[in-house]
């Protein structure tokens, strides 16, 4: 064996392998082939115009309020026991159908509550809602 030659196997290879590159670009040539004559057979249709003004009819919101001694009040006027269903069946039928905010008092029973939101699904009313007021965390965190 003598210095200062090598064997033809430990040779550095010069030269780059285009066998992938060729791969690659074959691949993305077939790929845009295909998709360019997809993207270019739309039908030309000269639609017509219109203005068309969209019409916002917002809900309105109903409050119905219990007291702490059970009597009901339609938007802060006191109602009877057996006006409330017809006053629920007549919010039931306008369009668009308002937003029922049931406001039941801490010291109320909940039976009176139970009884509203009851007269409420028969009624046909579908969007109740309840309304109560945000606690104030104390001074050390605990409610």
């Amino acid at each position: 064996m003598a210095f200062g030659t090598q064997d033809e196997t430990d040779e550095v290879m010069n030269e780059i392998n285009m066998t992938p590159l060729v791969d690659v670009m074959l691949v993305l040539l077939i790929v845009f082939i295909i998709t360019v004559p997809v993207m270019q057979h739309a039908v030309n249709i000269d639609l017509p115009r219109a203005n068309n003004q969209p019409v916002e009819a917002k809900p309105e919101t109903v409050r119905l309020s219990v007291d702490a001694s059970g009597a009901y009040y339609w938007n802060e006027s006191a109602i009877a026991d057996t006006d409330l269903l017809a006053m629920l069946k007549g919010a039931a039928a306008r369009a668009p159908q308002p937003t029922l905010h049931i406001r039941g008092d801490k010291e109320v029973r909940y039976e009176r509550v139970a009884q509203a939101m009851s007269a409420a699904q028969q009624a046909g009313l579908r969007k109740i809602g309840f309304v109560t007021e945000p606690t104030r965390p104390s001074a050390n965190g605990l409610r």
